[in-house]
Order: structure tokens, then C-alpha cells, then sequence
């Protein structure tokens, strides 16, 4: 356990500071362990084993806010939509839901600090569709085992300026 009590001594503002710290250290190291694994072994290898990471830790990602902040299992779309604004990328990427109608929700990715960044360099989009495939329906299902994930757009695939990518999560029937 970490020293709460060292904790204790910063601000409300610093504690902040330190938590979008520490989620950009984590996007960090994902990317350059992607790289690692790119140079020995390719982008499609690498690809396949960052969406093998990401089926795993989704789950575990979910979990843990689940038992945080109380959310229950099998809380369809509004407890889908407070949980992506605790995941580690909404401390550092600007993100929007959107509800479509009482059954759909509708997530945008509107400034990804990675596609950013490629962007600022004069890069293309990076593709993570694969990935985001896994993640995003993961990370739902895990939430509420109804919840049906639809890609509706995400690198490679053209995307307008507002958003990187953008899923819909469905629940066809609720049983409340």
C-alpha cells in the first residue's frame, strides 16, 4: 500500500497534477512498448499482441473502476457512460458521449493525445480500429454483459475533424 499519509500532505490541485501524470506515463509506456515489439516484430504482430494486452487489461480497467465508484454490474448505458469518464485515457484526451435514444449511446474520442501528436508530426492516423474493436466492446461487456459495441469510425477509417473515433454501445431491450 502507498504511503497515504505522504499523500495527504499535497493539495487537491497537486493530487490532480500527479493523476494526469501518471496516466500520461501509462500511454507512455504502452506506446513504447509498441515500438519495442514493432522493431523486433513488425506493425501487424505488434498490432495483434497490443489488442491480446488490451483484451486483458480492458477487463481489468472495468473492474477496478466498477469497484471504486460503486458501479454495479449490469448498469447498461448509464453506468457504461460514468465509467469511460474514469478510465486512465479521460484524465488526458478529450472525450464526449452522446445519447442517440434511450438504448444507444454514442462515445467520440474527440482529441486522442496519440493521433495528436502523430498529427502534429506530420504522420498519419495510427491504425488501432483492431484494437479498439477488443478494448471498447471489452470494456463494456465487463460493465454490462447486454451492452452490443459498434464501431462507427476509427483510424484507418476516414473520420471527420471532430473526433479520432467514435463507438456506439447498445442495449436492445432493458429489463429494469
Amino acid at each position: 500500500m502507498p504511503n497515504r499519509n505522504f499523500l495527504r500532505t499535497f493539495s487537491k490541485e497537486h493530487l490532480i497534477d500527479m493523476l494526469e501524470d501518471a496516466a500520461k506515463n501509462w500511454l507512455a509506456h504502452d506506446g513504447v512498448w509498441f515500438q519495442a515489439v514493432e522493431g523486433s516484430y513488425g506493425l501487424e504482430k505488434a498490432i495483434q499482441l497490443d489488442g491480446e494486452a488490451w483484451e486483458r487489461f480492458t477487463v481489468i480497467e472495468a473492474g477496478r473502476i466498477m469497484k471504486r465508484y460503486g458501479i454495479e454490474e449490469g448498469g447498461g448505458l448509464p453506468a457504461l457512460e460514468q465509467a469511460l469518464k474514469l478510465r486512465m485515457y479521460a484524465h488526458i484526451n478529450e472525450q464526449s458521449t452522446i445519447w442517440v435514444n434511450d438504448h444507444t449511446l454514442r462515445f467520440e474520442m474527440n482529441d486522442c493525445r496519440v493521433q495528436s501528436s502523430r498529427k502534429r508530426k506530420g504522420l498519419p492516423d495510427f491504425p488501432c480500429k483492431t484494437v479498439g474493436l477488443v478494448e471498447y466492446a471489452g470494456f463494456a461487456r465487463t460493465i454490462d454483459p447486454r451492452i452490443q459495441t459498434r464501431c462507427i469510425a476509427c483510424p484507418p477509417d476516414p473520420h471527420p475533424e471532430t473526433f479520432f473515433c467514435a463507438w456506439e454501445f447498445t442495449i436492445e431491450e432493458y429489463s429494469e
